[in-house]
């Protein structure tokens, strides 16, 4: 059973995934329509309503694309947690033990001693051992060097964990 609806635009483009009781909320309220025939039935005591597991808004809404937000866990995520000086990725082994996502940290491009600020485009994920060993040094004065250039990420993403119902797969790019 889906306990929750995927809400797209008037467009047919994804924008959130909602709660059941946020998707009976617009429904009474008259915002949003079925975009699909699979459907939950809801029963209360007096009533049973069925609330497809797909709507759709009636009116076209302007969502702003703006930049991600620059955070730790954020740039660990848009690297993988891999390594950007040696590659290493989380799962692998190293010195006998499994690498974690505790073992990752951010290392900045140009150090933060020599004015590196906390940014999209000035860091990385390393792993410890090459966080050390770069140190408060460019990469090229250690002698390591980036196997990618760090950038901005495009937009924000949907993010869908679990199982995804195979309605929704129609919608979003799986």
């Amino acid at each position: 059973m889906v306990a929750s609806v995927l809400l797209l635009n008037a467009s047919y483009e994804p924008l959130d995934i909602i709660s059941m009781r946020r998707a009976v909320s617009l429904m009474l309220r008259g915002r949003v329509v079925a975009a699909c025939n699979e459907a939950i039935e809801m029963h209360s005591a007096s009533d049973t309503m069925e609330i497809p597991t797909v709507i759709r808004l009636r009116y076209y809404v302007n969502v702003p694309r703006r930049g991600v937000t620059w955070s730790r866990k954020a740039v660990l995520r848009r690297d993988r947690y891999t390594c950007a000086y040696c590659g290493v990725q989380i799962g692998e082994r190293r010195k006998g033990r499994q690498l974690h996502k505790s073992d990752f940290t951010i290392d900045h491009v140009l150090p933060v001693s020599r004015g590196g600020r906390n940014s999209w485009g000035n860091t990385v994920c390393a792993c410890a051992t090459c966080n050390q060993r770069k140190a408060d040094r460019l990469p090229h004065e250690a002698n390591m060097k980036l196997l990618w250039e760090p950038k901005t990420p495009r937009s924000r993403y949907l993010v869908v964990s679990g199982e995804i119902p195979a309605v929704w797969k129609a919608y979003l790019e799986v």
